[in-house]
């Protein structure tokens, strides 16, 4: 799994017009699922997301993770992380997941994080979607599983 993880002070994402998902503040995850990807793959991703010391204490420093903010998650898929642009102009995106292995994996992970005591809204799976944020920092971070 490949996700990109956003600091956001608030988010949302719209599908056909209308708001499926949103935030007031927390974790916006953008996220990826290859072929080889497993429950482990989810599970470590979820444990590493859950605890993630990003947030600022009251010294200004970052030391507290979305729980112990409060905070919540959008999670949205994106198979586009898998996109590989390195040959030619349109990116090959032969390593993102087929939908039937992709989105399972990628609503058990969101269901791990919801097991954490963690709110997680979502975008649609296969949707075409617009999503909205204000990126807090901004603070962008990768995960990649592999």
């Amino acid at each position: 799994m490949r996700i990109v993880i956003q600091r956001s002070k608030q988010a949302q994402v719209t599908v056909e017009g209308a708001v499926v998902g949103a935030i007031d503040h927390g974790l916006v995850l953008l996220v990826g699922v290859t072929h080889e990807d497993t429950e482990q793959d989810a599970r470590y991703a979820a444990e590493k997301i859950a605890g993630l010391r990003i947030f600022e204490d009251d010294s200004g420093k970052m030391n507290l993770s979305v729980k112990e903010t409060g905070g919540q998650i959008l999670s949205v898929s994106q198979f586009t992380l898998y996109g590989d642009c390195r040959k030619g102009k349109r990116p090959n995106f032969m390593a993102a997941a087929r939908p039937e292995l992709a989105e399972p994996l990628y609503m058990r992970l969101n269901e791990l994080l919801s097991d954490q005591g963690l709110q997680v809204e979502t975008g649609v799976f296969g949707a075409m979607m617009d999503v909205s944020l204000i990126n807090d920092g901004p603070v962008t971070l990768i995960i990649d599983t592999r």
